[in-house]
């Protein structure tokens, strides 16, 4: 193996690569954030996402509502955090955790599809919540932009500082087709609307497997991540490289 890739090796064990642990006042705001999230869970799953105000969700937490805003802009992307939390940070580690000698597009869908169709029964609840209100549905795909930021931090780290552009466009490359990948996967259901049950609560009946559409969402853009990548490995190599041998 060529020298220039063992010393970015490192760079993707997970075991050496760690995060400072937080400081007291990030600690503190991470627990603020979890309580209002789940106080906004819970009120909408007791008394339904309509009838709970942000005022409810700050008392519920034990902050003022002017804290919740510092949080939060809505009561559906409160709502909406309680199934998305971290999901970004935790894709972003799953590449992270990837050898250098995996395929870069691999590490980045086998990454997405996991964090994506990984629920519990809890979430799965929340989830057939999120896809009987309109508001909800909209917020939680837009919590896909999120995905961009830390994911540029880790194709950016793979592809040397030359690819710190390149990064950031296929990062948000990858944002924009999970949501492709979501709405197609919440669309109604055909002939739902007619039959009466896409209506005033804007119920969207989920339409096949969304591990494979998260799949077929993200297929394009493998050559433009087998481009990057080639531009960044030596041209002669002993042994080849793993995108030599697809």
């Amino acid at each position: 193996m060529h020298a220039s890739l063992r010393v970015r090796i490192p760079v993707w064990n997970a075991d050496i690569v760690t995060t400072p642990p937080p400081g007291l006042r990030e600690r503190k705001k991470q627990a603020t954030r979890e309580a209002l999230r789940e106080a906004a869970l819970r009120l909408a799953m007791e008394r339904g996402p309509d009838q709970v105000r942000v005022e409810d969700i700050a008392e519920a937490a034990g902050v003022s509502p002017r804290t919740y805003n510092n949080y939060f802009a809505s009561r559906e992307q409160a709502i909406v955090s309680a199934v998305t939390a971290d999901r970004e940070s935790r894709i972003a580690t799953a590449v992270a955790a990837q050898p250098a000698g995996v395929r870069l597009a691999d590490a980045v869908t086998e990454a997405v599809v996991e964090q994506y169709t990984k629920t519990g029964e809890r979430k799965h609840e929340v989830l057939l919540l999120i896809t009987t209100r309109t508001a909800l549905r909209d917020a939680f795909l837009d919590t896909t932009a999120d995905i961009e930021p830390p994911l540029t931090a880790v194709i950016a780290e793979r592809l040397g500082d030359a690819g710190a552009h390149t990064a950031r466009v296929l990062a948000a490359s990858v944002a924009a087709a999970v949501r492709i990948a979501l709405e197609s996967w919440l669309r109604p259901a055909e002939g739902a609307e007619a039959a009466g049950s896409f209506g005033a609560g804007g119920l969207v009946v989920p339409s096949g497997s969304l591990r494979d559409q998260l799949r077929e969402a993200l297929a394009p853009l493998a050559p433009a991540f087998d481009a990057a990548e080639r531009r960044t490995q030596p041209s002669s190599q002993p042994n080849g490289h793993p995108l030599d041998k697809r």
